[in-house]
Parts: C-alpha cells; sequence; structure tokens
C-alpha cells in the first residue's frame, strides 16, 4: 500500500485499514490491494464527495462477468469484472465501482462504444441451457439417428457402381436388345432413341460400326412399321454427320441406296423428312456418296418429291441439300488457289472433279423448279431459294431471264422486303433480317440483267 496525500486522505486510510484487520480477525481470506489516489480536483475537509480509488483483485467463485466502459459502474453482489479493470471505493455510497484500466482505454475506440450495447452478457441459466445442448448433440443414440450406418453407405455405393456404364457397354446393351426378336415395337423405338443420343459423338458413332450395329440400323430402315423406318433413318442420320468414317461404311453396307429406295416409295411426311436428313448428312462433304447419289437417279428422285410437296417443308429441306453441295464443290476449286500443290487437296479436287451437279442440275430442270418456293409465306423458304437460285445462276442465268414468272416474283418481293426495311429503320432498327434478304434479291437482278 503507498500512501499518496495527506489531510482528507488520512480519515480515509484510517477506515480502510481498519476494515482489513476486522476481516482478517474472522478468518477471511482476502487479497485486496487498495491504493488511495491523491485528490486532484482540491477536495475539501467535509465534503459530501469524497472518495478513494482502489484497485481489487479478487479470487471468486462463479460470478456474472460485468463489461466495463470508459465510466464508472457500480458493480453488485455476486459480480466479477474481467482481469485488467480498474475497480474502486466509492465512500460516499460505499459501493464498487469499475472501469476500464489505463491500458484497456488506449484501444477503447468509438467503434467499442457504439457496439457496446449491442454485446449482451450470458447469464447461469442460458449457460446451463447451451452445456445441455452440447451433452444431448454428443449422445450416440442422437447422432446414429441422423446419420446412415457405415455398413449401409457401403451397400448403396457397391449397387450404384454396378450401374455405372461407359457409353460403348450402354451401346452393346442397347443393340443386343435391338437384336432380341422377343422385343416388342415400342421398346425398339425407344432403344433407338437412346442409340441417336449417344451416336452424335465421333468416337460412338464408330464404335457403332465395329459393333455391327449400323448394320442392324440400315435393316430397320426397311421395316415394314412407319415408325422403325423414321427412328432408324433418324439414328443413321446423326450417326454419319459430320463423321467421315462413318460415311464410308454407310455406303459400303448399302444405307445410300436404301434410302434412295425410301424416297422414291410412298412414306408419310414424317419419314420422308428423316430420310431427307440421313442423306443430307450422308452426302455432306462426300463427294464419293454424292456421285454415287446422282448416278443412281437421285436429282430425279428429289425433283419428284418436290413437285408433290405443297407444303414447302420438304422443298426447302432439298434445296437447302443442293445448294450445300453447290457451295461445296465452288470453296474446294477456290481453296485451291491459296493451298498450291497439296497432295490431300488435289485428291479431293478430283473426287469433286466426278460429280457432276451442275449438269444434273440443268439437265433435270432444276432452274425452274427452284424458283417455284419463292411462292412461300415463309420468309425463311424465300432466304433459301434465293440463295439457292445465286448459286445456279453460272448454269442457269438463260432460264432466269426467260422465266417471267421470276422476274415478277422478284419486283414483288423487292418492293414487299424494302416496305419492311424501311418501318425497321423508322423505329431504329438497322442491319436486319429483311435487308439481308432485299440485298439478296438486288444481287440476282443485276447477274440477270448483265
Amino acid at each position: 500500500m503507498k500512501l499518496i496525500s495527506t489531510g482528507a486522505s488520512g480519515a480515509a486510510l484510517f477506515l480502510l485499514l481498519h476494515h482489513c484487520q476486522i476481516a482478517s480477525t474472522v478468518g477471511q481470506k482476502s487479497d485486496c490491494a487498495l491504493t488511495v489516489v491523491e485528490n486532484t480536483e482540491g477536495w475539501e475537509e467535509g465534503s459530501a464527495d469524497k472518495k478513494a480509488e482502489v484497485t481489487v483483485d479478487e479470487e471468486e467463485g462463479d460470478f456474472e462477468v460485468v463489461q466495463p466502459t470508459d465510466n464508472w459502474q457500480t458493480l453488485k453482489a455476486g459480480q466479477a469484472v474481467p482481469a485488467g479493470s480498474h475497480v474502486r471505493l466509492n465512500l460516499q455510497t460505499g459501493h464498487r465501482e469499475v472501469r476500464l484500466g489505463e491500458e484497456q482505454l488506449k484501444y477503447w475506440t468509438q467503434e467499442h462504444r457504439e457496439n457496446e450495447n449491442d454485446q449482451s452478457t450470458i447469464s447461469a441459466d442460458e449457460l446451463k441451457r447451451a452445456m445441455k445442448k452440447m451433452k444431448d448433440d454428443l449422445n450416440p443414440n442422437s447422432v446414429t439417428s441422423k446419420y446412415r450406418p457405415l455398413g449401409e453407405l457401403k451397400r448403396d455405393m457397391a449397387q450404384l457402381d454396378l450401374l455405372v456404364e461407359t457409353d460403348i457397354q450402354i451401346m452393346k446393351r442397347l443393340l443386343d436388345q435391338l437384336k432380341n426378336s422377343n422385343s416388342t415395337t415400342e421398346l425398339k423405338l425407344s432403344l433407338l432413341l437412346d442409340l441417336e443420343y449417344l451416336v452424335h459423338q465421333v468416337d460412338n458413332g464408330q464404335s457403332l460400326c465395329s459393333m455391327g450395329g449400323l448394320q442392324l440400323i440400315v435393316e430397320g430402315l426397311n421395316s415394314t412399321d412407319f415408325r422403325l423406318q423414321e427412328t432408324s433413318a433418324f439414328v443413321l442420320g446423326s450417326a454419319v454427320s459430320s463423321n467421315p468414317m462413318v460415311q464410308v461404311k454407310a455406303v459400303e453396307c448399302g444405307a445410300l441406296q436404301t434410302l434412295l429406295t425410301m424416297m422414291a416409295t410412298a412414306q408419310p411426311l414424317r419419314v420422308k423428312k428423316k430420310v431427307l436428313f440421313a442423306v443430307a448428312s450422308l452426302l455432306r462433304n462426300f463427294p464419293y456418296a454424292q456421285h454415287h447419289f446422282l448416278s443412281h437417279g437421285g436429282l430425279q428422285v428429289l425433283s419428284e418429291i418436290f413437285t408433290a410437296d405443297g407444303g414447302g417443308v420438304l422443298r426447302t429441306r432439298i434445296v437447302t441439300m443442293l445448294y450445300d453441295m453447290i457451295s461445296e464443290k465452288e470453296l474446294i476449286s477456290r481453296a485451291g488457289l491459296d493451298l498450291g500443290h497439296d497432295a490431300a487437296h488435289e485428291e479431293r479436287v478430283h473426287q469433286y472433279s466426278k460429280v457432276s451437279l451442275q449438269g444434273e442440275l440443268l439437265e433435270k430442270g432444276w432452274c425452274n423448279l427452284v424458283p417455284q418456293l419463292l411462292e412461300s409465306t415463309e420468309h425463311d423458304y424465300r432466304e433459301k431459294a434465293l440463295r439457292a437460285l445465286l448459286a445456279m445462276a453460272p448454269m442457269c442465268l438463260d432460264q432466269y431471264r426467260s422465266d417471267r414468272s421470276l422476274l415478277g416474283s422478284l419486283l414483288t418481293l423487292r418492293d414487299q422486303y424494302q416496305e419492311m426495311v424501311e418501318s425497321e429503320i423508322i423505329v431504329g432498327e438497322e442491319n436486319s433480317y429483311f435487308a439481308e434478304i432485299v440485298e439478296l434479291i438486288n444481287t440476282l437482278q443485276v447477274k440477270m440483267q448483265s
């Protein structure tokens, strides 16, 4: 204990020493450390607010912990304070008071003061409830009720492993079921649709050939059930699409000849749509198949379908296929100017030279057939017809110039689409789809007038 002042503090010191002496005589243990602070505010003797500041450290049992602030707070019986807090005995009231110690005040910022009211103390009852909940959570029976046994999980995982199949395994299983004579038509349709989903991938399409599945699909084209014919053509078209190896295998197993036969015979519209899809996929970027198609009367069959189709759906698909074939050959010829002497390119040029497409189109009357698609009311159909007419212009210009119906259709369509373009410009739309159609019409008219 360090004496700081005299006079008024003497009486306070005497009282405190007397208090400690009484406590020691009754056998109580006290670790109090009292500090009398000098009167810095000019206290006078006999003043009613005489106070002595003390710092008290106590070891007690379970107390409610009071969080001190930078202001003095009154401590109640049974309350404790954190270490480092500043505690004093108010001689006027006889109560202990606490606030933050000097070291704590150094780091007590305004942010702490604002958040002070948000921090709530934990009562003894709340602490008991929290401890009880922890015990309940650690109860083995409670944990078991929430989670499945390890042995059961292992059995389920083992069953899942049995269900995991590679694409090859799935295709093999599907093909085995297709070969089964006991499989119903409905089951076969479902199996074919599952196959179609898989053979889009190049590797799966090639695996279909190595497993003998391609021949099975071609046999489905000869089925007496129109639904099986339609779905088989759908699978074949997906398998050969952008897959040269499968295209070669398909031609070798007679798929193209079968498709031509189906186009030449009476078939429902939905079957013909899928057959045209398969033919277009098989001929794309495959000059050998295109030569085979032309030599077996493919254009003649297409012209009959074109003439018989009144709705325009099949007409559009046929015209698009012809446009693609013409464009392919033209692109190969142009690419030769840049590639120079390339062995692979020269071989492709040689193969395309055997495809006498332009002569066949002129001979079979396609210069007069394609303009009929302009009579459609669908903008997409008209666009495809205009692109095909431009691609066929080098061989068909004479027929175009003598076709008064074509000349009239172009003038009417140009005026119609020009009005649409002007309407779109008014509302702020430029470079529209209709402007592209107007450009196609203008280009074709210029070629016809030259």
